[in-house]
């Protein structure tokens, strides 16, 4: 029995890499790893940006959004299944970590942001190049 990693912003191609990632583990047997991941956003003096509250918690609130967005797409039942994941740094590189030693890599075409006209995202093009494990890209 192994692992199968799957990348969840709560975007509707992560919610389909998601159900297809836990279809893929009942063929399997593997278990489903969800990882979602964020960063801080770039700030600095010369931005004029506002610095964040003291009571922001910015790990909470993705962890809050992974079990939503499981919630949504596999009931509560199934998203006590998987195992969530929430880390600190790039999603892509996030992603290739948590997936060494992994049956598989599963990622949507694209998430929340990039280009609505290119093929892939920048997440799911960087994980199929330099993945150490298989990757499937479920697209629409």
């Amino acid at each position: 029995m192994g692992r199968i990693v799957v990348g969840v912003d709560g975007s509707d191609p992560s919610i389909k890499a998601l159900r297809w990632a836990v279809r893929q583990a009942e063929l399997t047997g593997d278990t489903v790893e969800a990882v979602n991941s964020w960063e801080y956003p770039a700030t600095n003096w010369g931005s004029m940006m506002p610095g964040m509250p003291e009571d922001f918690d910015p790990q909470a609130v993705a962890t809050v959004a992974l079990n939503e967005a499981l919630e949504e797409a596999l009931g509560a039942e199934g998203a006590a299944a998987v195992e969530k994941i929430v880390v600190i740094g790039n999603p892509a590189q996030s992603l290739l970590e948590r997936s060494k030693g992994a049956n598989l890599l599963v990622v949507g075409a694209r998430g929340y942001s990039g280009f609505k006209a290119t093929l892939l995202g920048s997440v799911s093009l960087h994980v199929a190049q330099h993945a150490s494990c298989p990757v499937t890209v479920v697209r629409d």
